[in-house]
C-alpha cells in the first residue's frame, strides 16, 4: 500500500498514547526527533522542579527531612519509581550520580582482578564515555589498557554479533561491559543470553542503558544482570545534566562500594559522623556525595508520566513509529543514496532510526533549518528518534516529506559538510 498522510493521521487517532503529547512543551512548527538526545520537558516535570525550589524556599536546611519529597531520601524514592522501568526490585535502584562517574562506581566495586583474570571486555562501538573509563579504571589497578581491554570487533560497522562477543568471553576475562542499544545504530543486545554466557564462564556482567531506558523494557532480575547504568535526559525526559541511575543486583549487597563517600552511608548511621564507613544495605550503598536535588527534581514528574503510560505501550508504539518512518524512506527517499544503519527487524532495533549518506552534516543543517530537529554523528549518520509519548505518525511523514524536497532541490547543497561543535 502507498502511505499516505490520511494513513498518518489515522494512525494517530487509533493512538493509545495521544494524549500524552499535551503533557509537553511541544513547539508549534517545530517537529523535534532527538529525544534520544535530550528529551523535551514536560508540564509535569517542570512542576515537581517548581515544588522542590518551593520547598527549599519554605524549609530551608529542614527540606532535607520536610515536605512532600525530602531530600534526604530522593534518591531512594525515585529509584524505587524508576525500578519498573529496568524490571528490578525498589532498592536494587538509586538516582545518584551522572551517567559516567556510576559506571566509574560499578566498574571500581566489580572488577577484581585475580590470576590470569586480569582483561575487560567492551565493544569497538561504544559511546567513548565508557571506554575512557574502562581505560582509566584499567590504568588505576597498574594494567596497560592496550592489552587488558577487549573490544569486540564489528563486521559492518554499525551492529555487533552476539555470537563474536560470547567468542570472546576467555577465562582471562574479569568483567564485561556492554551498551543495551547501540547509541549509532540502535541495535538492541540481548542482555539475557550475553548474562547467561557470561555467567557459565564465571564472568560478572553489566550494562550501560542510556539509550534503552524509557524506550524499551527490561528485565534486569530475570535475566540476572550483575549491575547497569544509564542517565535519566534522554527518553526519560529528566532535562539536561539530570541525574543519573544504577542498578545493583540484590546478590551482590554487602560489597563495599569502590568509590565511597558520605552518601554511600546506611542512612541511620550517617550522621554519626564515624570515619570508618557503614554502607547502606541496598544499592544505596553506590551513592558517593550529596544528591544533586534540583537537578533530580524533574524527574518526579516525569516518571510519573512514565507509570501512567506504561513501558509496554511506550515501547509498542515506538516500534510502529520507527517500522512507519523505515516505511516511508524507502517509499519516498529510494533514488537520494540513504541507507540504513539501523536493524530493521522490530526486536532488534530500539528507539531510533539511522540513516547514512555522504552529505549527512549539511543535511542535518538543512533539515533543522526547515524545522525538524535531528541528530547527527559523524562522520556521516542522520539519528532521527520519533518518541512516543510526544511525536505523531504525521509528524514522521511531514519529516520524510521534508527531507525529500531537501534532496530533490539540494537544498542542502547551501550548507557546510561539517558537524557543530556540539552535533
Amino acid at each position: 500500500m502507498t502511505l499516505t498522510r490520511e494513513y498518518a493521521q489515522q494512525l494517530d487517532k487509533e493512538d493509545d498514547l495521544q494524549s500524552f503529547r499535551d503533557e509537553f512543551y511541544v513547539q508549534e512548527g517545530v517537529i523535534y526527533l532527538d529525544g534520544n538526545s535530550l528529551g523535551l520537558l514536560s508540564k509535569r516535570a517542570e512542576k515537581s522542579l517548581l515544588s522542590i525550589l518551593e520547598s527549599w524556599k519554605k524549609y530551608g536546611i529542614d527540606g532535607w527531612t520536610s515536605g512532600e519529597y525530602p531530600w534526604f531520601y530522593l534518591s531512594e524514592t525515585l529509584g524505587s519509581k524508576m525500578a519498573p522501568l529496568v524490571g528490578a526490585k525498589p532498592n536494587e535502584v538509586i538516582v545518584s550520580g551522572s551517567t559516567t562517574v556510576n559506571m566509574h562506581q560499578l566498574v571500581s566495586t566489580f572488577y577484581q582482578p585475580e590470576g590470569k583474570k586480569t582483561k575487560i571486555l567492551a565493544d569497538e562501538l561504544n559511546f567513548p564515555s565508557d571506554i575512557y573509563a574502562l581505560q582509566s579504571q584499567l590504568k588505576l589497578k597498574g594494567y596497560d589498557p592496550s592489552e587488558h581491554l577487549i573490544r569486540v570487533k564489528s563486521s559492518d560497522g554499525h551492529t555487533l554479533c552476539e555470537d563474536d562477543i560470547i567468542e570472546q568471553m576467555t577465562d582471562e576475562v574479569a568483567l564485561i561491559v556492554l551498551p543495551s542499544v547501540l547509541y549509532r545504530s540502535g541495535q538492541i543486545l540481548n542482555m539475557n543470553r550475553l548474562t547467561e554466557e557470561a555467567h557459565k564462564r564465571n564472568i560478572l556482567i553489566g550494562f550501560d542503558l542510556c539509550h534503552s531506558i524509557g524506550s524499551i523494557p527490561h528485565a534486569l532480575d530475570e535475566w540476572d544482570v550483575d549491575f547497569a547504568f544509564w542517565c535519566t535526559y534522554k527518553h526519560l525526559n529528566g532535562g539536561p545534566g539530570s541525574v543519573a541511575a544504577l542498578y545493583v543486583n540484590e546478590k551482590h549487597f554487602g560489597k563495599t562500594p569502590g568509590l565511597a563517600g558520605w552518601f554511600s552511608s546506611h542512612k541511620e548511621k550517617q550522621f554519626d559522623m564515624e570515619h570508618t564507613l557503614t554502607p547502606a544495605l541496598d544499592a544505596g550503598a553506590y551513592q558517593i556525595g550529596t544528591p544533586h536535588i534540583l537537578s533530580v527534581a524533574p524527574l518526579i514528574g516525569s516518571l510519573e508520566i512514565f507509570e501512567e503510560a506504561g513501558i509496554e505501550k511506550i515501547r509498542k508504539k515506538s516500534l510502529q513509529l520507527t517500522k512507519f518512518m523505515i516505511d516511508l524512506i524507502k517509499q519516498e527517499l529510494n533514488e537520494y543514496g540513504f541507507t540504513f544503519g539501523n536493524p530493521l527487524e522490530d526486536e532488534k532495533r530500539g528507539g531510533h532510526i539511522f540513516l547514512e549518506h555522504q552529505e549527512a552534516a549539511r543535511i542535518c543543517k538543512a533539515l533543522k533549518d526547515a524545522g525538524v530537529i535531528p541528530d547527527f554523528r559523524a562522520p556521516n549518520g542522520i539519528r532521527l528518534a520519533p518518541v512516543a509519548l510526544y511525536n505523531t505518525f504525521e509528524e514522521v511523514w511531514q519529516t520524510i516529506q521534508i527531507l525529500k524536497d531537501i534532496m530533490k532541490n539540494e537544498q542542502y547543497k547551501k550548507y557546510e559538510n561539517k558537524r557543530e561543535v556540539v552535533a
